[in-house]
């Protein structure tokens, strides 16, 4: 299958994007998130198109996306303002605290992957393992020496994905009572050295 990376994401493409974010990550963030119509909403609202590279098929459908985070935001984050927009002023504040306990830092010293997915369809393609070639080579062209990403302990199929492309697990860290809410224990970060 002919598979093309782009850098951005077209104006076509958003609704299929937040759908496709929703699909890897909604099991994860539904709890906080939902319902599913204003998650979409939400998603569609904040995604930054120059913070994310997306892999489109030969028809120029979007099968997949990695998103990363700089100091300047990332690709799924939005504001509060954001969170107010699409669900009310009661429910965009408890929803920001929640997800303000989970999200973790901007990371300086490497270049941090800020979510990763593949349409159902098209997984074990390899589209996967090019999304984070590219995103190793994004890291390199400024100027990271590493990329770090965090997996949730409940995610063995993108650990394994991880491993496989050389990402080494580097710390466990416990999400504590947020357990309950999120449905997993702990994140595992992860880095990948890309250069000298």
């Amino acid at each position: 299958m002919k598979v093309a990376l782009l850098h951005g994401l077209p104006a076509s493409q958003r609704q299929l994007a937040a759908e496709l974010y929703w699909q890897a990550f909604g099991g994860k963030l539904g709890g906080v998130m939902g319902p599913e119509p204003r998650a979409l909403a939400f998603l569609q609202r904040v995604m930054r198109s120059d913070h994310v590279i997306a892999a489109l098929d030969g028809e120029g459908r979007l099968i997949g996306l990695a998103g990363f985070k700089t100091p300047t935001g990332g690709f799924a984050g939005g504001t509060f303002a954001d969170m107010r927009a699409v669900y009310g002023t009661w429910g965009g504040t408890w929803r920001t605290l929640i997800l303000r306990a989970l999200q973790g830092d901007v990371d300086n010293e490497r270049f941090l992957l800020d979510g990763i997915c593949v349409a159902r369809e098209m997984r074990s393609q390899g589209i996967g393992s090019a999304l984070l070639a590219e995103i190793c080579a994004e890291a390199t062209r400024r100027g990271y020496p590493a990329v770090r990403l965090d997996v949730i302990d409940t995610n063995w199929r993108a650990r394994a994905l991880y491993e496989r492309t050389g990402f080494v697990a580097v710390r466990s860290h416990g999400i504590g009572p947020l357990r309950h809410i999120f449905g997993f224990n702990a994140a595992i970060t992860m880095i990948r050295h890309v250069a000298g």
